[in-house]
C-alpha cells in the first residue's frame, strides 16, 4: 500500500471519488456510466469479447479532474483482491490461498505482498494474520512465511524494504506475571507490539524490535520501569489503554523511510504514530542507546496524541488513525494519514510536514506542522481506510 501509491485505495472509500473537490459540492453527479477521458500514459486494458464485469457503482462530479489510473482493491470482507478502472470494471483478480489478514500490496514488479490469515490463527484480535506471501499475477505463491503461535503472530501490515527484506507487525504475548512485572495494572495477559524483518531468501529473522523493552508506568513503584511518564516521551506508557482483552496497542500500519532509515508505526489505541530507528542492531533495539539517533529502540519521535505521554503541550489530532502514508519525490518529508474519528462518525485526512530533525522533548509541542486536512459529512469509516496522493495531485 505504500510501494505503489497510485494504485492503493481501500474499498470503503471507492464511492468517495467526488468528495475530494470541495468546490464541486453543488454539482449534480454525472451519470455513473459517463466515460472519463483516458490518460494515454495508462496501460491499455486487456481485449475481451465479453462485456466488462462491474464490481461497483461510480459517480463522477467532474470527469475532467479525475485521475484515470487503475485501483487495487482489498475487499477483506469478501477475501478478494482485484484491479479495477475508474469505471469500476474488473481488470484482474488474484486467487488467494487464505483469508486476507488485513492488507495486500501491489509491488512494482507486478507481484503481491500479502498479509494473510494463518490456517489456524492463534491470536485472533481484529486484523489477525500469521502468514506472509509473495504472489504472482496468476496466483502462484512464490514465497510463504508462517509466523503464528500462541506466543506471537504477524498481523495487519507489512512492507517490502529496498534490500528485498520484509518488515511486519507482530503481536507478542506477555503472560500476566511478566505483564505485572512490567507494571501492567490489568491483571491479565497482554499483547504488546513488535516488528520483525524477514529475509525471504532464507526465512531468517534478521532484525527485530519489541515494545516491551521500552515501557514505562507510574502504577507500581516497586517495578524497574516505574517513572514519571511526562519526563520520558521516548517511553511507552503500558497502562495508557485500559483494554481488558489484552490487545493494548493495536498497531495497524507500518511504513519505512529509506532516507532516514526509520520505521513509522500507526498505533490505533494510542491514537498516535511511533517512529523507531531501524539502523540499530537487534541488541541495540532492546536498549536505549545505539543507532543513528543514539536512542536504541526507544521512540525517536511520536505524534498525533500528546496525551498518550502526559504532554500538556501540542494539539491532539488523531482518533483511531490508519495508514501512515509517507510521501515521496517532491513531497518527501510529508505524510498523509486517515483519522477515523469513530465517535463523531466523521473521518478526516491530514497532510503533515514531518520535522527535518526529529526531537522528542518533555513538556514541548512535538507535533508536526499541518499542511492540509480534509473532512466532509459523507466521509466516514469506523475502521481501516487510508489516503493516497495521485499523479495528478488529487
Amino acid at each position: 500500500m505504500k510501494t505503489t501509491r497510485i494504485l492503493k485505495v481501500f474499498w470503503i472509500l471507492l464511492i468517495a471519488v467526488g468528495f475530494f473537490n470541495c468546490s464541486n459540492d453543488g454539482l449534480e453527479p454525472i451519470e455513473p456510466d459517463t466515460q472519463i477521458p483516458q490518460d494515454t500514459t495508462v496501460a491499455e486494458e486487456p481485449d475481451s469479447q465479453e462485456p466488462p464485469v462491474k464490481v461497483g457503482d461510480v459517480e463522477f462530479f467532474n470527469p475532467d479532474l479525475v485521475d484515470d489510473n487503475f485501483i487495487l482493491v482489498n475487499d477483506a470482507s469478501s477475501n478478494r483482491v482485484f484491479l479495477m478502472n475508474k469505471q469500476a470494471e474488473l481488470l484482474h483478480e488474484w486467487p488467494l490461498s487464505n483469508n486476507i489478514g488485513n492488507d495486500v500490496f501491489l509491488l512494482p514488479d507486478g507481484r503481491l505482498l500479502a498479509s494473510l490469515e494463518a490456517d489456524e490463527p492463534k491470536i485472533t484480535f481484529g486484523g489477525q494474520g500469521g502468514k506472509l506471501q509473495f504472489i504472482d499475477k496468476d496466483g502462484n505463491i512464490e514465497w510463504n512465511f508462517d509466523y503464528s503461535s500462541e506466543l506471537a503472530e504477524t498481523h495487519h501490515d507489512a512492507e517490502l524494504l529496498p534490500n528485498g527484506n520484509v518488515i511486519a507487525l507482530v503481536w507478542e504475548k506477555l503472560p500476566m506475571a511478566e505483564a505485572e512485572e512490567a507494571g501492567s495494572n490489568l491483571g491479565i495477559d497482554i499483547y504488546p507490539e513488535a516488528v520483525i524483518e524477514v529475509n525471504p531468501a532464507t526465512d531468517e529473522i534478521v532484525w527485530e524490535w519489541h515494545a516491551w523493552d521500552h515501557l514505562i508506568q507510574d502504577f507500581d513503584d516497586t517495578k524497574n520501569n516505574f517513572g514519571v511518564i511526562a519526563e520520558h516521551p521516548e517511553k511507552i506508557d503500558v497502562n495508557y489503554v485500559p483494554e481488558e482483552h489484552g490487545d493494548i496497542m493495536h498497531a495497524n500500519g507500518i511504513a519505512y523511510d529509506p532516507v532516514n532509515d526509520l520505521i513509522f508505526i500507526s498505533v490505533n489505541f494510542y491514537h498516535e504514530v511511533w517512529v523507531i530507528d531501524h539502523s540499530t542492531t537487534t541488541a541495540e533495539a532492546a536498549t536505549s542507546t545505539g543507532g543513528n539517533y543514539g536512542k536504541g529502540g526507544d521512540l525517536v519521535y511520536r505524534f498525533g496524541n500528546p496525551e498518550a505521554y502526559d504532554n500538556p503541550m501540542g494539539e491532539r489530532r488523531f482518533y483511531n488513525n490508519h495508514f501512515p502514508n509517507l510521501l515521496t519525490g517532491d513531497d518527501a518529508g510529508k505524510m498523509l494519514i486517515f483519522v477515523n474519528k469513530a465517535e463523531t462518525e466523521r473521518s478526516k485526512v491530514y497532510e503533515l510536514q514531518l520535522p527535518q530533525n526529529y526531537e522528542l522533548l518533555p513538556n514541548t509541542d512535538n507535533e508536526p506542522v499541518e499542511l492540509w486536512s480534509f473532512s466532509h459529512p459523507d466521509l466516514f469509516s469506523g475502521k481501516v481506510s487510508g489516503a493516497v496522493k495521485l499523479p495528478n495531485d488529487n
